[in-house]
Order: C-alpha cells, then structure tokens, then sequence
C-alpha cells in the first residue's frame, strides 16, 4: 500500500509499514484492567467487528452510531470495523441530551448504537423505543442487562470473509465514510456528511505541519496523548495521521485527570483547546507568584521575558540570551512538574488562542501550534508551525495547508475549495445549497491573509451586531481580549441594537478567593460573588484596561458577574466549549435587560 486511500487503511497501512507493540493503549477497559493493542491485535480485531457486524446484518451504507464518555480503543476498533465493512458511522458527543439522542439516531437513520458505559447504556435506552431503526445497543464496558460489544465481534466467522473482501474492495474513496452532528450554538444538529477523500486527505498533508520527524529514532517510542473527544473530527482525523506517522496513541482518563496522565504518558504531541491553556496557564502562574521572595522575583522576570516571544525576537541576540536563561531556571521546571520535557508540539484549535498564550508557551519551550478548520472541512485549513523557518506567526493560524485554497466573499467571508470540503449536510439540500456554492465552502467566518500568507481570525459572520448607533461591533474579538485577565474565566459580549456593548461574566473564583484573602475582604462564596459590589467594581477596572486598545462604540461599558459559570450541562456551551449565544440570551434576558433598562 502506497498511501492510505481509505479511513480504514490507515492500521492496516501501519501494520505494512511498521507494526507498533503498542499501537493504542487506554488506562482501564472498565475492570481497572489497561487495554492496549499492537498494530496486529488492532487489525485482527477491527476484522472480527467487520465481520460481526456482517453477520447480524449490517448491509452496506447502514449506519452505526458511537458514543463514548472518553476516548478508548474499543471505539477506534469499531469506527475502522464499521466502515471496513462498508457502514457508515455516526459518532455523537456523550454529553448531548436525550432530544439530541432522538433527534440523530432518527435522522440518521442508525441500526446499531455501541455505548462505552451503564451510564449511556440507560440514557439511548430511555429513547429506543422512540427510534423505530434502532435495533441494538451494545457496550464496551461490562452492563449488566446489556449485550457487550464483544457479542458482536463474535458473531463473525470465516463464512464471511469473502462477503467482507468484496465490500471493502469496492469502498471508493470519495464516498461517504461518516455522519457527524455539528453541536450548534442554534438549533438542530446538521449531519455533515465526509468522505473518505475528505478525512484522508487532510490527514495526509497535514503531516508536514506536525514536527515529530525523527522522534522515534532519537527517543525510542513516540507516544502522543489523546483526550480531546474522538467523536470531533479535529481529534479523530489526528488518530489517523498519528497511525501514519507510526505514534503510538495513549488515552488519557478525563480532562479532570490530564495532569496525571501528561505525567505518566510524557507525550510527544497532544492536542488541546484554548480554555485548557488558559488553565495551566493560570495555575503556572498562580504557583509561580505564591513562591515568595527571590523564587517569585525570579519567576516574574522569566514571566516577562517569554510574554515578549515571537519567532523573530528568539533570534535576536540579547533576547535569546533571556529566553534560554529563563527557560532553563523556570521553565525547564514547569515542563517537568507537567510532564512535558519530550513536548514537541501542542495542536490547538476550536477557538482563537489569545496571542498572551501563544506567545507564554511557545517562549517557556512548549510549541503551541495554532490551527484553524471547520467539521465541514475535515477539518484542517490552516496552521502554524514549527517545521520550517517562516511558518508561525502569534496572532495567527498559520499557513494554508497543501491542496486548499482560501478565497474571500465581498464582506471578507472566508471561503475554502478543496479535497477536505464536505460531500454536505445529511438530508438538506437546502442548508447544503447555502453554504456550497461554484465548488466554494462558505465559511460563515471574517478573516484576512496577511502579505506572507498568514490567516488571521476576526469573527464570525453571524455573531457580529450593529449598536443602536449602527456601528458594528465583533463580540469574539472582545471577548478573547478580556479573558486575557486572571479574574475573567468565562465572558459573552452583548448589545446588538443597544447603545454601548456590555459583557456577561464567570470569573476565576479560586484567583477571586485569593484576591479577597489578600485585600482583607470576605470571600462570599461561588454563589455570591455576583452580589458583591467590591469584586464587581474590582472586575470592572480589568475590562476597562482591556478595553482601552478598542475604539470607543466597541468598548464594554458595563458588566454583569454570573453566579455560575457557562457548563454543558447547563447548556450554555457545546461539546466544544463554543458559547450557545442564544440559549444565554434567553436564560439571562432578565439580567441583559437590566444593563439597558
């Protein structure tokens, strides 16, 4: 096999290419066991759940929905036997509702839905009997009154093979590989249907931007770290390039965990989303300022030499001199307390990276890769990277990647063509008709390329409102600058129609508890920091300092503090931490309206 043409080629391209002891490995199976597979175990057993799935009667072009609460093997083993066997699979986010549960599987059309726990086994059997094609429900870990996934994978025998070689021969590449649900910040869930063109395409030349060449041979394994859901194309279309690539893929246990395991995987990539940055980003400085004395001074200065980096200045004599001397008393230490000494690439996206960030990490040695890509297309576009001189840029995401093209509409939407664009959404010409037009994806995103052919995100189509005064405001770009204070952890700008925009605002409560030790003043609980004048009014000087660099009809002039922070489960917030706009507007129209009152 030349290059994987196929979703499912990729393990079997790796098992031609270079078979790995460990090819995919999570922390337990659901005993408290670790699972893990070689390259030959994967492969065997993704043949048996093609297999399986033939003998119960999956036909070519049926659907199979997975739906996981972390990322494990299983998974990955039926995603490649699904589509091996000619299926197409639905993965969908474990902590969408029931309605979205009803909502997909009906629409789909699925026969089939594999859960990972007793958990989500209970939330689709609490809606099977209102999906009329849904015919079985299988899980990974041990359920009891449930069928185990294993039942599948030993329903198939030999007497199938000839019927699986045939379906897998005349899988073509441009046909449909997978349906997957966009989680909206409006209404219903679209189906964007991707081919196996799409998703391998983008995997292919997006390895030129990922620096892990040679690692292997320097440093024995290559191990990255997976946690990021699977059911997302960004991390999904990664496990791909990762079995290209010969890394092996560890999984981590949950986002509350990633400290842990970065530590006991000691990962050489791993893919991660601004608001986690922004995480250790707050705990690194937090510890470094608590230090006290010299420690903290020292700290500081480190701080501000690494908040200066650029790729040009790391050049410049000097500075280089700082850098090196505050990577090697501060950061090497950091690195290390993370589990970060072998890091050669941090892949981020599904949101715009403040520049404070790009700049702290990417200074402290930790090369945060900025990207930029859309589920519809699969999703890659552009990214930043360390690879080859003049390919990052803080501010930016980077460069477009090879084989896309990037064009502008008249109001500098951007457009993308390409062998990653959608095959479109799943049973709606018309959603598909508004957004593929003359062979372009119109993103629904503002942007602009610079002279050197750097993309740079300013907001997205929908999202930008006129005040009352008719000036246009872009609510994204206000609300990355405020959350570049420590007392800001979640915020939405508000205002269209209004006279002046305003800000809704979770703040950090433990950076808040702090605060109010230092300056001798009661902590009034999570619950009750939107009723205290002092913090508001001490939040209120941040977003007037951040606001200065911004015009004065852009400037939030009032805020109000929430009682508690924007959640999934609340939902305020997709799978992917994006804002539901209109879902906080509704829930907070009380408090909205009083700013304006």
């Amino acid at each position: 096999m030349k290059n994987p043409t196929r979703l499912f080629d990729f393990p079997k391209y790796q098992l031609e290419h270079g078979p790995l002891e460990v090819m995919m490995s999570m922390p337990n199976d659901g005993s408290g066991k670790r699972l893990s597979y070689s390259t030959v175990e994967f492969v065997e057993e993704m043949d048996r759940a093609s297999l399986g799935l033939i003998a119960m009667g999956m036909n070519v072009g049926d659907k199979v929905a997975l739906i996981s609460h972390n990322n494990r093997c299983e998974w990955n083993v039926m995603d490649h036997g699904i589509m091996q066997a000619g299926g197409i699979d639905v993965p969908i986010y474990p902590t969408m509702t029931k309605a979205d549960y009803k909502y997909i599987l009906n629409h789909s059309e699925s026969r089939f839905v594999f859960v990972s726990n007793e958990d989500l086994f209970k939330k689709v059997m609490a809606i099977k009997s209102e999906c009329p094609t849904l015919e079985g429900v299988f899980t990974f870990e041990d359920v009891t009154g449930a069928d185990s996934w294993r039942k599948v994978l030993d329903a198939g025998s030999d007497d199938f093979k000839q019927k699986l070689a045939e379906r897998s021969s005349a899988v073509k590449p441009e046909e449909l590989a997978t349906i997957i649900y966009t989680s909206g910040t409006t209404g219903l869930p679209k189906g964007v249907m991707l081919s196996h063109l799409n998703v391998a395409s983008n995997a292919l030349v997006s390895v030129d931007r990922v620096p892990l060449d040679g690692v292997e041979e320097m440093e024995g394994e290559m191990r990255v770290l997976s946690f990021l859901p699977v059911c997302h194309i960004f991390e999904r279309m990664l496990h791909y390039l990762y079995m290209y690539m010969g890394a092996s893929i560890y999984f981590g246990e949950s986002l509350e965990t990633i400290k842990d395991d970065l530590n006991s995987t000691k990962p050489v990539m791993f893919t991660a989303v601004p608001r986690l940055l922004e995480k250790f980003y707050d705990g690194i400085v937090a510890k470094g300022r608590a230090a006290g004395g010299v420690k903290t001074a020292i700290f500081n200065w480190a701080l501000g030499v690494v908040l200066e980096w650029s790729p040009e200045k790391e050049k410049e004599g000097l500075y280089a001199f700082k850098l090196k001397i505050a990577r090697k008393l501060v950061f090497s230490k950091v690195k290390e307390a993370l589990g970060l000494t072998g890091i050669k690439a941090v892949a981020s996206g599904s949101a715009a990276l403040q520049t404070r960030l790009a700049r702290f990490f990417n200074g402290a040695g930790i090369p945060v890769l900025e990207g930029y890509g859309l589920t519809e297309t699969s999703p890659v576009v552009t990214v930043n990277t360390i690879n080859q001189p003049g390919m990052i840029r803080v501010g930016s995401v980077g460069k477009v990647i090879q084989d896309v093209e990037i064009g502008f509409g008249p109001d500098k939407e951007i457009l993308i063509k390409g062998p990653n664009v959608m095959i479109g959404y799943y049973k709606d010409e018309e959603k598909t008709a508004e957004v593929l037009k003359d062979g372009w994806f119109h993103t629904g995103d503002i942007g602009e390329v610079d002279s050197e052919g750097f993309l740079r995100i300013t907001d997205r189509k929908k999202e930008i409102f006129k005040t009352s005064g008719g000036k246009y405001v872009a609510p994204t770009l206000l609300e990355n600058a405020l959350k570049a204070s420590i007392f800001i952890e979640q915020v939405m700008v508000v205002g269209e129609n209004q006279k002046h925009p305003s800000a809704l605002i979770s703040p950090d409560t433990s950076v808040i508890a702090e605060w109010c030790r230092r300056h001798d003043h009661t902590y009034p609980g999570h619950e009750n920091i939107n009723a205290d004048a002092k913090i508001t009014k001490r939040i209120m000087r941040e977003v007037d300092r951040l606001m200065e660099p911004f015009s004065q009809w852009e400037k939030v002039k009032v805020i109000r503090v929430l009682p508690a922070p924007f959640s999934i489960e609340g939902g305020e917030l997709t799978p992917t931490l994006k804002l539901k706009r209109k879902p906080i507007k509704k829930k907070y129209s009380a408090l909205i309206d009083s700013i304006y009152e």
